[in-house]
């Protein structure tokens, strides 16, 4: 299969590089500054004592060069408008989009430029940024990333292209009722991004004072609340993996929303906090905590 992946950041990178690694026809569909720094210094994967440099094929807006097979959507939230206009003559009759935003807002605007019988379900679960220098830091081993069709099974074409996207460097898999998968990791994203912006630190600092552990807890109830009311309740397994990860003793791990805001650049508050909330007073769902975390995000914009 012809793969455009679309971005080159801290996910379409990472994945994008890996699939290139093993061979994939993969292209990567950048805006002209990230093309310049990735034919100067190539795109690098470093971090877990790897350092991993790989020539990618670029294309830019100006000549997509499509139509592809499959289309890896990988852009930030505010880069969904751009990033369609820029996509619209790369997707083909037979192209598959799978989108790998956290949230779920997104998927709307896809289904709008391209039909909801192109675009699946999709997420990827990897703690990655992009350093200074544009290259790709992995801060911890988990790489993971799963497609499915929205409702229902497996089908042929989602297992087709799970065969092409089974590469190493993460773990791929195939997901029946994919809204459902991607709506899980929203409750996880929301917490986390509650969770540290709030208490301003890493997991770690955070269950080691008193009431941090009590206060995750709080936070991914609140948070699950709202899964299960729009209809996708989250099964207890993934309940447990979300506190373990949240409350592990000494950890380092930070939400990428927090990350965001203290470098102070753009961030995904609204797409990712504002939606969610918003969802929550449809569905009747309180969500103090939340809230909370998303009125001092919006002052932090004001200032900043």
């Amino acid at each position: 299969m012809r793969i455009l992946v679309v971005g080159a950041g801290a996910t379409g990178g990472y994945f994008g590089a890996r699939l290139a690694q093993a061979g994939r026809d993969v292209t990567f569909l950048v805006r002209d500054g990230r093309a310049d720094t990735l034919r100067r210094r190539g795109l690098r994967i470093t971090g877990m004592g790897q350092s991993d440099i790989i020539r990618p094929s670029l294309v830019t807006a100006a000549d997509p060069a499509g139509p592809y097979d499959l289309v890896l959507f990988t852009v930030k939230a505010s880069g969904i408008t751009g990033a369609l206009a820029d996509l619209g003559p790369a997707v083909g009759e037979e192209t598959i989009v799978v989108p790998f935003l956290n949230g779920m807002a997104h998927m709307d605007a896809l289904d709008a430029a391209f039909g909801s019988d192109r675009v699946l379900g999709g997420i990827v679960r990897c703690v990655t940024t992009i350093t200074d220098d544009g290259d790709i830091l992995q801060m911890n081993p988990l790489a993971t990333l799963t497609i499915g069709e929205r409702k229902g099974p497996p089908t042929d074409r989602v297992q087709h292209a799970l065969e092409t996207l089974t590469v190493p460097g993460y773990d791929a898999s195939a997901t029946a009722d994919a809204l459902a998968s991607m709506w899980h990791k929203w409750v996880f994203i929301v917490t986390a991004g509650v969770v540290t912006c709030l208490l301003r630190g890493p997991v770690g600092a955070i269950v080691s004072v008193p009431g941090g552990v009590d206060f995750v807890h709080q936070v991914l109830a609140e948070a699950e609340a709202v899964s299960a009311a729009a209809g996708y309740p989250v099964p207890d397994p993934e309940t447990q993996t979300s506190l373990a990860m949240l409350t592990e003793t000494g950890s380092t791990f930070t939400s990428s929303l927090y990350r965001d805001v203290l470098a102070n650049l753009p961030n995904e508050a609204e797409h990712l906090l504002g939606d969610f909330t918003r969802r929550a007073r449809i569905l009747n769902v309180s969500t103090p905590l939340i809230e909370l975390a998303l009125m001092q995000l919006r002052v932090h914009a004001t200032i900043n």
